[in-house]
């Protein structure tokens, strides 16, 4: 067996990776379960050397990269050349998160003679399976946030090459091995593997303590439920994506244009295959979004050619959906001829067709969105309910002032993990105080983000040591301080 991936252009073969064996799996993740002792003991200073060394072989490699890249997604050699920086930028900066410590929260409680000394810290998990996404195949490829975000947080990673971008997937892990190696890195700290039944195996194996996933919600369950089944079940944070709905506010609607112009740019960016891609619109009636929107689209008239086959199929179909489920195609752009292409379509639903079950309130993936109205502030806040949790949101107000904005900002904050105003949500960038994850089924694990420095807090887990000798301890957690990592002491940050 083995996983061929195509060029979304013409549908031509571009490269073809065997399937790791079961004996190859168990050999890799055994070496992972043995590297995890090693990355446990480092510093995060270390660690930051290390992916400091990924980020500039990533810089170093660019052109051949992005070569590699373009053949297999077709995204374009600016945007590629773009995202390798970024990606290389986020390697950086969870190294700086890892040697700031504060992910660490270590936590001290001197003894007295009415209880016992207590010393809590945060320490890796053990080897963690990543499986990245197809639309960003480097910000969330196997060198991306995950994979970045586990090694600074001290544990190895075993990552699953996309079958969209598994030539890029290989030799991306190729460089970055030779450059762990070059700075000194434990053997193992990283491994590559590939094909479908290699990925189901992987989440089973016991030596693996947590899978970071991104895609569809289909492939995110389905890997939870492996999770779950095992004898030891193991986290799973997968970031699914949802439908991220975009609230015109009544004040906001009088430069409807400008709203309409501006979501068309959001959802048809990266031919609408970004998980923060707006997919509804929603706007007070009377204000003639839909039309507002479809004279947009044809303005822009993009030809979106999609990763691959099943995604361009997936959108014609989802399209069809929508209008067996009461939707009305506003404007539709026509579909190529070669390749994988798919149409960018805007439609129009009454606000009484999101009813459970409907395919409305189902994510299409693609350069497609829906728009609907409402009546009045009760009307808007039954129809937020009746829609999944999303990712992200964004909300179009008349500025501060407007009342009926806040009011909004606060109901969508029960449902999305980002809140935009005045802004879209397209483009998510690794900060401090970035969340990217949302409640059930946007993401499995609601408290966590996929992106940011809060990131790491997916792969550790706390331990408490009682009455524990001062060298027996952690080295974040003695005495002398040896790493230098802020810490609450009697409840005092220090």
């Amino acid at each position: 067996m083995s996983v061929t991936s195509f060029d979304p252009r013409t549908g031509a073969v571009v490269a073809t990776v065997a399937d790791d064996s079961s004996q190859e799996l168990r050999e890799v993740v055994a070496a992972s379960r043995s590297a995890a002792d090693r990355l446990e003991a480092t510093s995060p200073a270390q660690r930051r050397t290390w992916l400091n060394a990924i980020a500039d072989a990533m810089e170093m490699h660019r052109d051949e990269l992005v070569r590699i890249a373009d053949r297999e997604t077709a995204l374009g050699l600016d945007r590629l050349e773009g995202e390798v920086l970024r990606a290389a930028d986020q390697l950086r900066f969870y190294g700086d998160v890892a040697t700031e410590g504060s992910y660490l929260q270590v936590t001290i409680d001197h003894g007295t003679s009415s209880r016992p000394g207590l010393v809590r810290v945060n320490r890796p998990v053990g080897p963690v399976a990543v499986f990245g996404a197809s639309n960003f195949p480097f910000a969330f490829g196997v060198l991306g946030n995950d994979t970045a975000a586990a090694l600074a947080a001290g544990c190895p990673v075993v990552t699953k090459a996309h079958p969209a971008h598994v030539g890029l997937s290989m030799r991306q892990a190729e460089i970055a091995r030779e450059a762990l190696f070059g700075a000194g890195a434990p053997d193992d700290a990283l491994a590559v593997v590939s094909g479908h039944q290699t990925g189901v195996d992987l989440v089973r194996a016991p030596e693996i303590a947590a899978v970071g996933f991104t895609g569809s919600q289909a492939g995110g369950m389905a890997l939870w439920r492996i999770a779950n089944e095992r004898e030891v079940v193991i986290p799973v944070y997968a970031e699914m994506g949802t439908v991220n709905p975009v609230v015109v506010t009544r004040s906001g609607a009088e430069d409807i244009d400008a709203v309409a112009a501006g979501f068309t740019r959001s959802f048809t960016l990266g031919n609408g295959q970004f998980c923060s891609k707006p997919g509804l619109l929603v706007a007070p009636s009377g204000c003639h979004a839909a039309e507002a929107v479809g004279a947009a689209l044809r303005t822009a008239d993009p030809r979106p050619v999609m990763l691959t086959e099943g995604i361009a199929l997936s959108v014609m179909s989802g399209v069809q959906d929508w209008v067996t489920a009461g939707a009305e195609i506003i404007e539709q752009t026509d579909v190529g001829e070669q390749g994988w292409s798919a149409p960018a379509a805007v439609l129009k639903a009454p606000a009484d067709a999101f009813v459970a079950g409907s395919s409305l309130l189902e994510e299409t993936f693609g350069a497609v969105a829906l728009v609907v109205e409402y009546e009045d502030d009760e009307a808007l806040d039954e129809l937020l309910g009746r829609l999944q949790n999303s990712l992200a949101a964004a909300v179009f107000t008349g500025g501060p002032g407007d009342r009926q904005g806040a009011g909004v900002v606060r109901r969508l904050s029960r449902q999305v993990g980002r809140v935009a105003v005045n802004e879209w949500t397209t483009g998510v960038g690794a900060t401090w105080a970035q969340q990217h994850g949302g409640p059930w089924p946007a993401t499995s694990a609601p408290w966590a983000t996929s992106v940011g420095a809060h990131g790491l807090g997916r792969f550790v887990r706390p331990v408490a040591y009682q009455s524990m000798p001062d060298e027996w301890l952690p080295p974040e957690a003695q005495e002398a301080n040896p790493w230098n990592v802020p810490r609450r002491i009697d409840g005092m940050l220090s």
